[in-house]
């Protein structure tokens, strides 16, 4: 910051010295205001909010259920072993650090929301940036500043701001590109209705290749999916086992502790019984 402000300093002095022999020409621009009303910027934002709405409720569910773990442990603590209390435990603390990974990959510094953020708004900086470049050239101004915190500009008057002129040349790219677009759509319509006639043979063997490409790619979504389910299947089977082995250490902690009971009341009937004698 303190960098920029030596900068613009520089600048303004520079520009002082040169008021005497000719008139500065300054302009800005807001990058909030081209930003919200460059369209395909304002849907790719909204793909994206949505998308990290996906992240945050993920999270969220993911941490309800560590303290769902959690209080389920609590709750049957006292039944425990100490070895199944320290499985808990274990598992416990691999599911919180699985959510700080799943956190880091997510809105890390290097995560998805920052990568897909970047790759959002690169491409209206660059065109921002040539619009400025043609601007400045055909108008001949001195200086053109972003209205921002860290350029430090504090005030400038309202005739000097060309955002509406940067966002027209955007604008009008994006018309161009879109006409090009069009135009090449056409072309392509064009190219398959004047394509030669295929004979029946042809016309069976690119079917046939057709059929075997969509085979092969189905086979391969088959093969992905089988060992997913098998993965889960792994996870399922494991979990089922340690569920089981839990039940029978509780059945059998009740029936010992019951089993404990019935001999401490049967030998305080015999003592009582000893007693009245």
């Amino acid at each position: 910051m303190k960098k920029v402000f030596l900068y613009l300093s520089f600048l303004l002095i520079t520009a002082v010295n040169l008021q005497a022999q000719r008139g500065i020409k300054v302009a800005y621009i807001d990058m909030e205001y081209i930003l919200d009303n460059v369209s395909e910027y304002k849907e790719a934002s909204q793909q994206l909010e949505s998308r990290t709405q996906k992240w945050r409720a993920e999270v969220e569910g993911k941490m309800q259920h560590v303290e769902d773990m959690k209080q389920n442990l609590e709750n049957e603590r006292a039944l425990l072993t100490k070895e199944l209390i320290e499985e808990r435990e274990e598992e416990i603390s691999y599911e919180e650090k699985a959510i700080l990974d799943y956190q880091q990959e997510k809105f890390g510094p290097q995560g998805q929301f920052i990568v897909q953020k970047r790759q959002l708004i690169q491409p209206v900086q660059d065109q921002v940036f040539n619009a400025v470049q043609e601007i400045g050239e055909k108008r001949q101004y001195d200086f053109i500043f972003e209205n921002s915190a860290d350029a430090l500009l504090l005030y400038s008057a309202e005739r000097h701001d060309i955002s509406d002129q940067v966002l027209s040349i955007i604008q009008r790219s994006s018309r161009k590109l879109e006409l090009e677009n069009r135009r090449d759509q056409k072309a392509k319509q064009e190219e398959v209705a004047t394509e030669p006639y295929k004979s029946v043979e042809k016309a069976a063997k690119d079917k046939q290749e057709t059929v075997e490409r969509e085979a092969k790619r189905q086979a391969q979504v088959n093969e992905r999916e089988q060992l997913l389910n098998e993965r889960q299947r792994r996870r399922d089977s494991i979990r089922d086992v340690r569920q089981q082995k839990f039940e029978e250490r509780r059945a059998k902690l009740l029936k010992e502790r019951e089993q404990q009971a019935k001999t401490r009341d049967s030998l305080r009937n015999i003592r009582e019984a000893r007693n009245n004698k």
